[in-house]
């Protein structure tokens, strides 16, 4: 399988890894806000403050694998354009957009995804499911 298909496959299946998690967590974590109310819980606290912490983590880890997945990209271009290939140089200007944004997308979807599965087994108040 293309380099160009193996990355379009992976977005898509991290895209729909997502489109299924991050509604859960969003409606799980909306609601825990909304019943701790003013004065939330030692509980609480720590779960706000943990959404934050790994929104900043896996936007950081993605911008980084970007950053790597380009480099790469662009060194891939150079060398197909060095060997007078107009195909290859197709070929790999094709797959590096796709390689770029599999590669960002994999850590906000597999944190995404974690925290569905978490969430899942968190009651939003304790002594509740």
């Amino acid at each position: 399988m293309s380099r160009s298909r193996v990355s379009t496959a992976r977005i898509a299946r991290d895209a729909t890894r997502m489109a299924v998690a991050v509604p859960q967590v969003v409606a799980h974590r909306l609601t825990r806000l909304a019943l701790a109310g003013a004065a939330p819980n030692a509980r609480d606290r720590r779960e706000f403050t943990r959404m934050g912490a790994e929104k900043v983590a896996a936007f950081q880890q993605s911008w980084w694998n970007m950053g790597v997945a380009a480099l790469a990209a662009q060194q891939r271009v150079a060398l197909a354009m060095l060997s007078g290939n107009p195909a290859r140089v197709a070929r790999a200007l094709a797959s590096a957009g796709t390689d770029v944004a599999a590669r960002g997308l994999a850590p906000v979807s597999r944190r995404a995804t974690a925290n569905a599965k978490r969430l899942r087994k968190t009651p939003l108040r304790p002594g509740k499911r």
